[in-house]
């Protein structure tokens, strides 16, 4: 039995164990994480600090009873703290990207200097952090934001400005079929989170359209943002080193060859076909007996 996500779920995860069933947890991130920064928008920052603490909790006795753990990358078991349990973890879980949907359309040479965010409006996203970075842009460059939430609202009221003069546009949500038509649009994904997600699809999907990436370093982020080969890590997540890095990753001369290196690198590692060979060997692995 796999626990997608819901790693939390402990009386399921118990049960299973009871009846004598192989149980594999595959986390999609930090949830306890996740769940604070929404809830200290809305209760007192200890109420939110000791929930998400329980809920922490629960996690980790659920990593220890399970019988194995299925992390997106090695790096993403590092940030969730899941090495201890080496005996039993997967690190090289089976992501993988429609490579036929999500393709080069559009020249990386011919794209128009627009950068842009895709993805959901939530506090983990940062999207307060993007949008100072959106007020200041040098001219010539154009924010683009793609995607709904919570915060959607509030960007569109702090960017009303920017949005008039056409330095900033917003798409609002789009459904999945036109996100391929989006990423070939703009000449960079920018993603400042919080290591909330093991692994944003997002990333994969950009990559994949040949669209470099730049985002914080976090969980499995740099097994797949490389430095200066297939994306960019930001130094900081403030507002003012995203403004001033981005501006001179779009001034570099190289930025053809790092999205062919992107979309080479899910080609390879992050297909239909490669995910499941990794899925094969680790099935594979837990039935086999001890």
């Amino acid at each position: 039995i796999i626990f997608f996500g819901a790693t939390s779920y402990l009386l399921p995860i118990l049960f299973a164990r009871l009846l004598g069933k192989t149980v594999v947890l595959e986390p999609r991130g930090d949830v306890p994480l996740s769940l604070k920064l929404n809830w200290e928008q809305q209760i007192p920052t200890l109420v939110a600090k000791l929930l998400a603490g329980s809920v922490g909790l629960l996690e980790r006795i659920g990593y220890q009873v399970s019988t194995g753990i299925i992390t997106y990358t090695p790096a993403m078991a590092t940030e969730l703290g899941l090495d201890r349990y080496a005996d039993k973890l997967y690190p090289n879980g089976a992501r993988y990207v429609d490579t036929d949907r999500f393709a080069l359309e559009t020249p990386f040479e011919d794209r128009e200097p627009v950068v842009g965010f895709i993805g959901r409006m939530d506090e983990e996203k940062n999207i307060r952090t993007l949008a100072a970075v959106a007020k200041q842009l040098p001219d010539n460059i154009t924010f683009r934001f793609v995607g709904d939430g919570r915060l959607r609202s509030w960007l569109e009221d702090e960017l009303a400005d920017e949005i008039k003069a056409g330095s900033v546009e917003t798409a609002g949500w789009v459904d999945h079929d036109q996100v391929p038509s989006e990423l070939n649009q703009i000449k960079l994904l920018v993603l400042p989170s919080e290591p909330t997600e093991g692994l944003p699809t997002a990333i994969l999907e950009s990559l994949a359209c040949g669209t470099p990436v730049y985002a914080t370093p976090v969980s499995g982020v740099p097994d797949v943002v490389r430095e200066g080969e297939t994306g960019f890590l930001m130094a900081a997540n403030r507002a003012e080193t995203i403004r001033s890095e981005m501006a001179e990753i779009l001034q570099r001369d190289d930025l053809d060859e790092i999205s062919a290196a992107g979309r080479e690198l899910i080609c390879e590692e992050y297909s239909f076909e490669a995910s499941v060979e990794r899925y094969r060997t680790i099935l594979a692995e837990l039935s086999t007996p001890e």
